[in-house]
């Protein structure tokens, strides 16, 4: 009888360990870290969305995400062009720090735009702190930050801190579906131009279903609404589409068939169950071209390609049931690209490396996240154009920006390099940067001035 006692005594106690253990250890974490799904919408502007006061289209999904959600008003990318900017992303960091200052393409045009021809893969990189807390992760879609033409050596997606890799031919690691030719896209493709967003959203639910129990880091960066604006057979019947592949009504329909491909993305977390700890965060790398008399730039000044807010401010959706609060507008929180590596670490309970975290231009701003409205301590600061010969700059008049830029609180100073052609604008009262301060307001523009050619001094 005392054996039996003994044996179920010991049942008992490993019982209650291994309930221990699932409530409070390592296996029972992961499932409180929220899986992330950063959504990184390609040449999108500030004035695409419904919410943001589009009226191009209905964009009923993205506008549920905003109802659902919380949405920001003054969100800024790293640059106005796209490899820059998603360089920003990726590492915390002004891009022009890893020598990225405009699109990545032949070694003969990135050494006239005085840039590297790949990121460096031992620069910070979010997916790989994240990975190493615990996070599986994933690339899926445009990658744009090295590989493509004739640069051949980049390094595999995966040097970057990612598990796997599904990317399109401006990449190290192109998908046979996608890549049929030696170019961004064909109508060989066996995935047709207008159903690639599918494609990437399908990756990105299939990527979560094969990792149940474990928290999943996703970059979901599709390359709509990029022109070549070529919508379906169905789409181009219902906005009378045109052979001409950036006008309107193709537009309309890439962006009606990109909202859609959105929805779906939200209802297959639903299904897979997995909606109410998955955090989508939903912005664009760059403003658009065209703008279609700025009218997708909300009326902003600029477009991509250009300093103005046109170019660099961006829609920001921010999409967790039961942590961001629903049908919030944050009107004051200035955040930004190089902000999402340590804001995304703090949400996802990783622990920045001291050597990462120094090499930092980013901060903490997980408070906007979950209802708060926190203020940055620190300067922004951009560059475009360092040259006027390898550069592309958009040709609208008043478009074309100083190739400085910087912001502090409500200021927005731009400057050229050579000290030249001040401007200074008081975004609260002015967001279209229509009057120039600049001569009413002296020591704030030297000061500004000289803390931005300072910072452009010290750059590679």
């Amino acid at each position: 009888m005392k054996s039996v006692s003994s044996i179920l005594k010991r049942c008992f106690i490993g019982l209650f360990a291994a309930a221990v253990t699932l409530l409070t250890g390592a296996a029972a974490e992961p499932l409180l870290r929220p899986h992330i799904i950063f959504v990184l919408t390609d040449d999108f502007g500030y004035g695409d969305l419904g919410s943001y006061g589009g009226q191009f289209v209905p964009t009923p999904n993205l506008d549920r995400m905003a109802q659902e959600g919380t949405r920001l008003t003054q969100f800024y990318v790293a640059s106005p062009i796209c490899s820059p900017s998603r360089t920003g992303c990726t590492t915390g960091r002004f891009p022009a720090r890893s020598r990225i200052t405009s699109f990545l393409q032949t070694r003969q045009g990135n050494a006239a735009c005085e840039q590297a021809d790949f990121l460096n893969p031992l620069a910070p990189s979010l997916a790989r702190v994240l990975k190493t807390s615990g996070y599986a992760t994933a690339h899926i879609g445009k990658w744009h930050m090295g590989g493509g033409r004739d640069v051949t050596n980049a390094p595999s997606i995966l040097a970057y801190g990612f598990d796997e890799c599904v990317s399109t031919w401006e990449s190290p690691n192109p998908h046979p579906d996608i890549t049929a030719t030696n170019w961004i896209w064909s109508p060989q493709d066996k995935v047709k131009r207008w159903d690639r967003t599918a494609f990437f959203v399908d990756k990105t639910l299939d990527f979560l279903k094969r990792h149940p129990g474990q928290p999943c880091y996703i970059n979901l960066w599709p390359d709509d609404t990029h022109t070549p604006f070529v919508p379906s057979p169905a789409m181009k019947a219902k906005h009378k589409g045109t052979r001409d592949n950036g006008s309107e009504a193709n537009f309309k329909g890439v962006l009606e068939e990109y909202d859609r491909q959105m929805g779906r993305l939200l209802d297959g977390l639903k299904q897979l169950g997995l909606a109410t700890n998955t955090l989508v965060i939903f912005t664009g790398d760059n403003g658009p071209l065209p703008t279609y008399e700025h009218r997708r730039t909300a009326g902003l000044r600029g477009s991509k390609l250009s300093l103005y807010e046109g170019g660099i401010r961006e829609p920001l959706l921010i999409w967790w049931p039961g942590h961001a609060p629903a049908n919030r507008v944050n009107d004051r929180t200035v955040l930004t690209a190089v902000d999402l590596l340590p804001t995304l670490c703090k949400i996802g309970g990783a622990t920045l490396p001291q050597e990462v975290a120094a090499q930092l231009d980013g901060e903490d701003l997980s408070a906007a996240f979950t209802g708060g409205s926190p203020v940055r301590s620190r300067l922004l600061f951009w560059e475009y154009g360092r040259n006027t010969n390898a550069f592309a700059f958009p040709k609208a008049p008043g478009d074309r920006s100083p190739n400085l830029a910087v912001r502090e609180d409500r200021w927005k100073l731009l400057i050229n390099d050579d000290g030249s052609g001040a401007e200074l604008y008081d975004l609260v009262a002015d967001p279209r940067e229509s009057t120039n301060v600049a001569a009413g307001n002296r020591d704030l523009t030297r000061r500004l001035s000289a803390r931005l050619l300072d910072w452009r001094k010290a750059l590679p």
